[in-house]
């Protein structure tokens, strides 16, 4: 039998690196400097090669054929439950860089979770293998958040700009699912309170020597752990599912 709660936890999981591995690789070859095009470009290759890691246990605990690539290319955007940030588009290097710091602080201290307190085994070594990469992304957005928000008064503005319109996407991460409920209540990853407030002092820190605020949301958006998402991701779809759906079950 299926263990269709543990694959859907898996695709969250995945989905929420894959996505924005995506977006990440749009900068590739527009950076605004030549080391951190690289940069983003490596920190979207680790978020692909990670997303592929989940990808095929899910497959494995799945069956029926299906292998790592089914999930990216031939499901619709109903069945991807990535957090509606990560679709969010590139904007500028401003929007960029604050939600790639919103994701890295939960991402950090999930895979921290997991890699330290997982029932599963699977979980606990994929986290593992993950965390160092994630390690330096969450230094690369820190440093960045750092640098322009206490930069120049333009780098400022448009550090406060992007904060302004993503905090209310960053909670998302932390908003419990029922998916997110079965995964905590079976061991695959620690309670997403904890993460939270270590998530949250973290970030608090880094606005605060950033020189920013924080905006005042009375709400905050999310659906997408759930399959609701914006318009963005049907675009990102359209992108990356054009090969296998003009030309399904091609192979090199």
């Amino acid at each position: 039998m299926k263990d269709t709660k543990k694959i859907r936890f898996l695709l969250q999981w995945a989905d929420n690196s894959l996505i924005l591995g995506h977006r990440l690789g749009e900068w590739c070859g527009h950076g605004p400097v030549l080391e951190q095009d690289i940069a983003m470009t490596n920190i979207a290759l680790d978020l692909i090669g990670e997303a592929r890691n989940v990808y095929q246990y899910a497959a494995e605990l799945e069956g029926d054929g299906k292998d790592e690539d089914y999930y990216p290319y031939l499901r619709k955007e109903r069945q991807f439950y990535n957090a509606l940030l990560l679709e969010y588009k590139n904007t500028d290097f401003a929007y960029t860089i604050v939600r790639q710091f919103l994701f890295d602080t939960f991402h950090y201290y999930a895979l921290l979770s997991m890699m330290d307190n997982s029932v599963d085994g699977r979980v606990k070594a994929i986290a593992a293998k993950s965390f160092k990469e994630v390690s330096y992304h969450l230094e690369f957005s820190s440093d960045w958040m750092k640098r322009l928000g206490d930069g120049t008064e333009e780098s400022h503005s448009k550090m406060q700009e992007a904060m302004d319109h993503l905090w209310e996407y960053g909670h998302e991460f932390f908003m419990k699912s029922p998916t997110d409920e079965w995964a905590i209540e079976s061991g695959l990853i620690y309670d997403l309170d904890l993460i939270y407030k270590k998530a949250s002092n973290f970030r608090k820190e880094v606005i605060k020597e950033a020189t920013l605020e924080i905006p005042e949301t009375p709400y905050f958006k999310s659906g997408g752990k759930i399959g609701i998402h914006t318009e963005q991701l049907g675009f990102i779809l359209s992108e990356m599912q054009y090969m296998q759906r003009t030309y399904p079950g091609a192979t090199w």
